[in-house]
């Protein structure tokens, strides 16, 4: 059993007196996870709002209604909890009512379940993200030395825990859940029916990771205009499939302010859209993994260990580029990424100029793990 992070986390906030949300991809151990807490002395009840019986428990609800179908339990899981209608509302009621209970409600899709539930539960909620699986968890679970020695199949097949349990069987489950979830909430909450042009746009940003992203190049490649695919994009990066890197832009005037880099949340997943499973010794595409890798691991690190940031790459239009910069505590830090361990960076002297307190730092196989275990 590979131990995640959050788990001492949420247990030091249960019976605390607020709903805990726990957020994150499809089949990254939400449910796994939340098991584990049924191991403790509190009585255990779990709702899977993905089967309609359980769903139906919400509708025309009261106090006491809920009391009485909650029973004796005390700790009551919500799975894909964005399925149920107004569950903020509802949330709110087992908060405010049955302060004895503790709720904890898990979502696969950020823009039903987060936009539901903000404003009901203001100051009633604490919540989580789960990824997959990291490698600081990983490091954790069987060592520093046989995690880095993994590092070329990680940057292949990713680290979704069916994968990362499963050797010898990646291809067949990054298949599974390419299919099969990839694209279930979008589907099921804006009715999109043109699977196709979601798989080609996925296709199309897979190969475009670590460069900027332009929608009318892609709408044109795939036959949507421009505003359909900012909308899909923007539905993949809140069903947690991709994120998006915006610009930073302070004082230059010829700095890029409108553009934008996609990544994917997994390795794995993005060579799975592409259907390319080759070692790296025979790809063409390492630098699109390494960076995708490290921006990944790093959003994770960052998360898990609440380190609050703002996250940028820089570009101006003498085509000069940072790969990523970090917002700290007023601070900036900033990163290239090289799989060379040998290769010389000189970052620009436009944006060293400008902004002269900025930390610089070369990103490669040789110092990765403080990158993305580090401050």
């Amino acid at each position: 059993m590979i131990q995640r992070i959050v788990e001492k986390d949420i247990k030091a906030k249960l019976f605390k007196g607020k709903v805990i949300l726990l957020m994150g991809p499809r089949q990254v151990g939400k449910t796994t996870l939340l098991k584990m807490l049924d191991k403790g002395n509190h009585s255990f009840l779990r709702i899977n709002a993905d089967e309609i019986e359980d769903s139906l428990l919400f509708e025309n609800i009261s106090a006491k209604k809920l009391r009485q179908a909650f029973g004796k339990a005390k700790l009551i899981i919500v799975d894909e909890a964005q399925r149920i209608p107004d569950i903020g509302l509802k949330l709110k009621i087992i908060s405010d009512e049955l302060k004895d209970i503790q709720v904890i409600a898990t979502g696969s899709s950020s823009f039903d379940l987060a936009n539901k539930v903000n404003e009901p539960l203001t100051g009633r909620k604490w919540e989580y993200m789960l990824y997959p699986v990291s490698f600081n968890e990983m490091v954790s679970h069987h060592g520093l030395l046989t995690e880095k020695k993994m590092l070329n199949h990680r940057l292949v097949y990713g680290y979704y825990p069916d994968v990362v349990t499963s050797t010898g069987e990646e291809k067949e489950i990054l298949k599974l859940l390419t299919d099969s979830y990839l694209y279930k909430d979008i589907l099921i909450w804006n009715k999109i029916n043109k699977t196709d042009k979601i798989v080609k746009l996925l296709q199309s940003l897979a190969f475009q990771v670590g460069h900027q992203v332009s929608y009318n190049e892609i709408g044109k490649k795939i036959g949507l205009d421009s505003h359909t695919v900012e909308s899909y994009i923007d539905l993949l990066e809140k069903s947690f499939v991709i994120f998006r890197l915006g610009t930073f832009s302070r004082n230059l005037r010829n700095e890029l302010t409108k553009t934008r880099k996609i990544y994917f949340y997994d390795n794995g997943i993005r060579n799975a859209v592409i259907s390319n499973y080759n070692p790296i010794e025979l790809r063409d595409d390492i630098g699109a993994l390494w960076e995708n890798f490290l921006m990944s691991e790093r959003m994770k690190h960052t998360a898990y260990n609440r380190i609050f940031c703002n996250r940028f790459f820089w570009r101006n239009k003498n085509q000069q580029e940072i790969d990523y910069i970090e917002e700290r505590e007023g601070k900036l830090f900033a990163f290239e990424f090289k799989w060379n361990k040998t290769a010389r960076v000189k970052f620009p002297a436009s944006f060293m100029d400008t902004y002269k307190k900025t930390e610089t730092a070369v990103i490669t196989p040789a110092n990765f793990d403080d990158f993305i275990a580090g401050s």
